[in-house]
């Protein structure tokens, strides 16, 4: 970001504040154009509308067809969806369970010691209310706090907080774990790809790539369809691996003309292709248009792990993939490029990333 902008254009006003003064209302700035409201029927859900649930367990196993099925599941549905959730992931659902509720604790410390944490648009890193930087934008009713993981050189500890007791120590071990997931699915993407099974770990930098994690709150809310906790967007980064709060639903994904509404199973992780591995891929791999709805009964805590490409490395499509026939569709941009464009802007659905396109 630009150090021209040193702070955000208007005070900050957190919503979960908002929510404990709010009882039959919403301040204006949080209300949603009627076109992007939550329709009444967008939060139904079924095992027929979820988005794919794949379990790793057999991958890379001694009986092939396990593990050739299990690779084309997430081929079809990187193609298809965007998204799909997976189990038998091999990360401890006792650090899941406790990173989440660290972060829920967090939350409803104090605002004084939160608001030490408070964050500017230079990094966002910190305890933040908002995203972008338009002046009188339309806000998310959603609060968050976001911290880089890697590279070395951008973790700072001192921007995590220290409450509760042990949190930097479980945020820490759950960051370890994350990496060597998001590893392992980077060798699969390749692989679906008829790549070698190091080429989108390369293309992102190798070992020297970017990790961060945004910790979302969405506060109860008086008149949830009236707002959103979170804008329709894809995800600008590498692929985004979430910790949902598996007791209350909110993330809707965007499938043709309807918002699908995700039904967490126990101890998954919800998996998305985001911006970088749409533009690598050449669009063989989608990223999708996702939201969070809000609820007026139930608070929501969930854990974003951003999986990026080395900052200042070109990413482009993969000469392997461009052919006569598929022509290259999208410029080199490196990821501090692109993640500029999307701050100066914010949320604003699919727009980022297909205004890139090449004309044809």
């Amino acid at each position: 970001m630009s150090k021209d902008q040193p702070d955000w254009p208007e005070p900050i006003v957190r919503v979960q504040s908002l929510s404990e003064s709010c009882f039959d209302s919403i301040p204006e700035r949080y209300i949603k154009p009627s076109t992007d409201r939550p329709s009444s029927g967008s939060s139904d859900f079924d095992d027929a509308n979820n988005i794919p649930i794949i379990d790793l367990g057999g991958l890379g196993g001694v009986d092939h067809h396990v593990s050739s099925s299990i690779l084309k599941q997430i081929s079809d549905a990187c193609k298809e969806w965007g998204f799909f959730q997976i189990t038998n992931h091999g990360v401890d659902p006792d650090l899941m369970d406790k990173v989440r509720e660290t972060w829920r604790q967090f939350f409803h410390l104090p605002m004084e010691v939160k608001q030490q944490y408070a964050n500017s648009p230079k990094t966002y890193e910190g305890y933040g209310s908002r995203l972008g930087i338009e002046k009188g934008a339309i806000l998310d009713w959603s609060d968050y706090y976001y911290l880089h993981y890697l590279p070395l050189a951008l973790k700072d500890c001192n921007k995590w907080p220290n409450l509760p007791p042990q949190c930097r120590e479980v945020f820490d071990e759950y960051g370890r774990e994350l990496v060597k997931l998001c590893g392992r699915l980077m060798k699969v993407l390749s692989i679906n790809l008829g790549l070698d099974e190091k080429t989108l770990q390369n293309a992102f930098g190798g070992e020297d790539i970017g990790a961060c994690l945004r910790v979302n709150f969405y506060p109860k809310c008086p008149r949830p369809e009236l707002t959103l906790g979170l804008s329709s967007h894809s995800d600008p980064g590498g692929m985004t691996m979430l910790l949902p709060d598996d007791q209350v639903p909110g993330l809707q994904v965007r499938k043709f003309n309807n918002w699908i509404t995700v039904k967490p199973a126990r101890h998954a992780f919800i998996v998305n292709i985001g911006d970088q591995i749409q533009v690598l891929s050449n669009a063989i791999y989608k990223s999708v248009e996702h939201r969070v709805i809000v609820n007026s009964d139930k608070e929501r805590v969930s854990l974003a792990f951003f999986y990026n490409p080395k900052s200042d490395i070109r990413i482009e499509p993969i000469k392997e993939l461009v052919t006569v026939n598929t022509p290259s569709l999208y410029p080199p941009m490196t990821f501090d490029e692109y993640r500029l464009f999307i701050r100066m802007r914010g949320p604003r659905g699919k727009s980022q990333v297909e205004s890139l396109k090449s004309p044809k």
